[in-house]
């Protein structure tokens, strides 16, 4: 069924938008609920006043929010954990303490909510992480997740004994490949000297000719 959106529908339509959706989604959820209507000529005089409604009101959020965007991209925020004998953290760092943090510190209100992390930071490192003011308003920030006063002894030994394996597993993986070009070269070797062998046999048997 083809219809014409009255409102925004996540996932599905914005305001203004004619779409063909499914019959029993428009009859059983869009319509009974004012979401969207029938494209006559009134509904799409009417979505259409929506939409320059809501394109006003959107641009007028987006002015409001550039200001502390631009403050925040590329923002490096630090937050400082305790950090287990694992390297794991005792609990994690939220989008709330993200946003506690960027309030603090660089001076923009940021509401949790508009932190997009798709989980709790259970280990030290940076990643980055989006904060969306409004639907077209972002700004790309990076966290860095450091260990405590306290626990920095703990990580430092961690980093000591990943160090000391990567070295060694280098070491096992340098000498299983001179192992394997040594056993290959020995393989070429020998099946060069069978060839030898063979030719100088086939010549040893070979017939004088006939004068």
């Amino acid at each position: 069924m083809k219809v014409v959106f009255f409102e925004d529908v996540e996932g599905t339509a914005m305001v203004g938008e004619v779409k063909d959706v499914k019959n029993g989604f428009a009859r059983n959820f869009l319509l009974p609920r004012g979401l969207a209507g029938s494209t006559s000529k009134t509904n799409l005089q009417h979505a259409n006043s929506l939409a320059q409604k809501e394109a006003r009101r959107q641009e007028k959020l987006d002015a409001e929010a550039r200001g502390g965007a631009a403050k925040l991209d590329g923002y490096t925020v630090t937050i400082e954990a305790r950090v287990g004998e694992t390297g794991h953290l005792f609990g994690s760092v939220t989008n709330r303490d993200i946003a506690e943090q960027l309030t603090a510190k660089a001076g923009v209100e940021v509401d949790s909510r508009i932190v997009l992390l798709a989980e709790p930071i259970r280990e030290i490192g940076t990643r980055q992480v989006t904060v969306k003011f409004t639907r077209n308003v972002t700004s790309e920030i990076t966290v860095e997740v450091v260990p405590d006063e306290a626990s920095k002894p703990v990580v430092e030994k961690l980093l000591a004994e990943r160090a000391a394996q990567a070295e060694a597993d280098a070491k096992l993986a340098a000498e299983a490949k001179a192992r394997a070009e040594a056993l290959a070269a020995e393989a070429e070797e020998s099946a060069d000297s069978d060839e030898t062998d063979e030719a100088d046999e086939a010549e040893a048997t070979e017939e004088p000719d006939e004068e």
